[in-house]
């Protein structure tokens, strides 16, 4: 029922509130919603891609460190989820989305380019990219390839055996694609 509420669009703007009790609650609830119930969940974000993508995409390049990591998180979580394959296929298919993973990959903390890693693999491993998506990639490849071979992450990440195995399929995908010339 609360998704389909109009207020649900309210907690985008909740989250972003300087007052850390309430875009913390305004966050977890915003978390549980799309993530509790999830075959109410896909339908619901089939039916409100542009709303609710937007207004996440909005969250990724908020000046809030902990509001751009939680929401980085969460859009790993949402597009990993199998029962969201539609969602993912159309998310991946956005140039825009490309690119702000892009910057998220740049940022200086790596919690932030551990959780954009995680959504920019899935740009990677579509083997049916749309023609902009896979220009971009070619023509950043060479710059992609040496982020990736020298991007490491310390702490619990750094042990990780599926992030090291994530990280050289990447690059083997990458080196597959041509030179931009």
């Amino acid at each position: 029922m609360v998704l389909n509420l109009p207020e649900f669009e309210n907690l985008f703007d909740y989250i972003q509130l300087p007052t850390f009790d309430v875009s913390s609650d305004a966050f977890a609830t915003f978390k549980d919603l799309l993530t509790r119930h999830k075959n109410l969940v896909t339908v619901f974000l089939v039916n409100n891609y542009d709303m609710v993508f937007v207004r996440l995409n909005g969250l990724l390049t908020s000046e809030n460190y902990v509001t751009r990591r939680q929401s980085l998180k969460l859009l790993g979580e949402i597009l990993h989820d199998r029962r969201n394959y539609e969602v993912m296929l159309k998310y991946v298919s956005e140039v825009e989305n490309l690119k702000l993973l892009m910057c998220q990959l740049r940022d200086k903390s790596e919690k932030i380019q551990f959780e954009a890693f995680q959504v920019f693999k899935i740009f990677i491993a579509n083997p049916n990219k749309p023609k902009p998506i896979y220009d971009i990639l070619c023509k950043n490849r060479d710059k992609i390839l040496h982020f990736l071979e020298n991007f490491s992450v310390h702490g619990k990440q750094m042990d990780d055996r599926n992030f090291n195995e994530d990280k050289l399929f990447l690059i083997e995908k990458l080196q597959l694609l041509p030179q931009y010339t």
